[in-house]
């Protein structure tokens, strides 16, 4: 599971609506000079984003969450994300090719194929239920537990020393 803190803004049932809190590894965001994250953050802006996530340990709104996502199921959608726009790119270019002389048709069939294969992507691969939300259970990010608590079980954790 790849784990991230984040906030819960809403809940509805069994879902939350979550935003993740903004972390830095070297703590420079802000400051003039460091590793150019400040700078990428002024020009992007440095917006959080709501997610929903399944809500398994019925976490009210304001409360500190860890929550995960499956790493094979992120592997799995990059994975498709980027090999079936491809292949629709290559196959569109291809066909239009062979069916055409001209090559504004082939940039055409070549374009064509690309937005079919990332249409194919969000509609088979993660699809929507009528509520907008991801039906396929690997695909979706679930509350694993309160901040508070890992945070605790970090602390309470006693060191492996060896004293030899």
């Amino acid at each position: 599971m790849i784990e991230e803190y984040a906030i819960v803004t809403d809940r509805v049932g069994g879902q939350a609506t979550l935003e993740l809190e903004r972390r830095t590894a070297c703590g420079l965001c802000g400051q003039k000079r460091g590793c150019g994250n400040a700078t990428w953050g002024k020009l992007l802006g440095h917006d959080s984003h709501a997610f929903s996530a399944d809500n398994p340990v019925n976490a009210n709104v304001g409360d500190s969450v860890v929550v995960g996502i499956n790493e094979k199921a992120i592997l799995n959608a990059t994975f498709f994300l980027y090999i079936v726009p491809l292949a629709g790119l290559l196959i569109g270019a291809l066909g239009a090719n062979y069916f055409f002389t001209n090559q504004f048709y082939v940039m055409l069939g070549a374009a064509l194929g690309l937005i079919l294969g990332f249409l194919w992507v969000k509609g088979h691969l993660i699809g929507r239920d009528q509520s907008g939300l991801a039906y396929r259970q690997e695909y979706r990010a679930v509350i694993l537990r309160f901040a508070d608590d890992a945070r605790l079980e970090n602390c309470n954790s006693t060191p492996n020393i060896n004293t030899d």
